[in-house]
C-alpha cells in the first residue's frame, strides 16, 4: 500500500540575504549536493512571520537578528508543490529580504543540519542552481526584489 500525501500546504517563510554589493547568500543543501537554496522553513502555530523568518535564518545559517536589516517583504506569498517526497502537497512561503550588516564571520551555518556550504552569488546563479520545482518561486521573488539585487 502506498502512502497517499495530503492535500495540505505547509505554511512557511523564506529569506533572501544580500551583501552590500547586492549579491544573495546561497546555501548548499547537506542532503542534496550541488543544490542550493535560501533559508526557509515552517511556521509554528501562532508564530509571527517576521519572528519566524529570523528564527529560521539563525537556525540554518547562524546569522543573528542583530546582524541583518530588513529591507522588504514580498507583496504576496509564493506556492509550490512537492514532487511526491512529503506528507504535504506543497508549501506556501512569505518571503523577506534582508541585508547582512556585519561581516561574513556571522555566517556559521547554524545547527549544520540542513546546509554545509555557502557563497555570495547573483540571483541568476541561484535560480540556475535551485532544485527545479522551486525555480518558479525563485524567479517570482527575484522580480519582487529586483530593485535591490545586483
Amino acid at each position: 500500500m502506498t502512502k497517499k500525501k495530503t492535500q495540505t500546504f505547509r505554511a512557511g517563510v523564506g529569506a533572501l540575504i544580500l551583501n552590500k554589493d547586492g549579491l544573495v547568500l546561497g546555501f548548499e543543501r547537506k542532503d542534496f549536493p550541488n543544490e542550493w537554496q535560501f533559508p526557509q522553513g515552517g511556521l509554528d502555530e501562532g508564530e509571527d512571520l517576521l519572528e519566524a523568518v529570523k528564527r529560521e535564518i539563525y537556525e540554518e545559517t547562524g546569522i543573528k537578528a542583530s546582524d541583518i536589516k530588513l529591507l522588504a517583504k514580498a507583496p504576496r506569498p509564493t506556492v509550490y508543490e512537492f514532487p511526491n517526497k512529503s506528507p504535504h502537497r506543497g508549501q506556501v512561503h512569505h518571503w523577506f529580504l534582508f541585508r547582512l550588516e556585519s561581516s561574513d564571520e556571522a555566517i556559521t551555518l547554524g545547527d549544520q543540519k540542513e546546509f554545509h556550504a555557502w557563497k555570495w552569488v547573483s540571483m541568476d546563479e541561484m535560480i540556475e542552481n535551485v532544485v527545479s520545482f522551486k525555480k518558479p518561486v525563485y524567479k517570482e521573488v527575484a522580480k519582487d526584489f529586483e530593485a535591490y539585487l545586483a
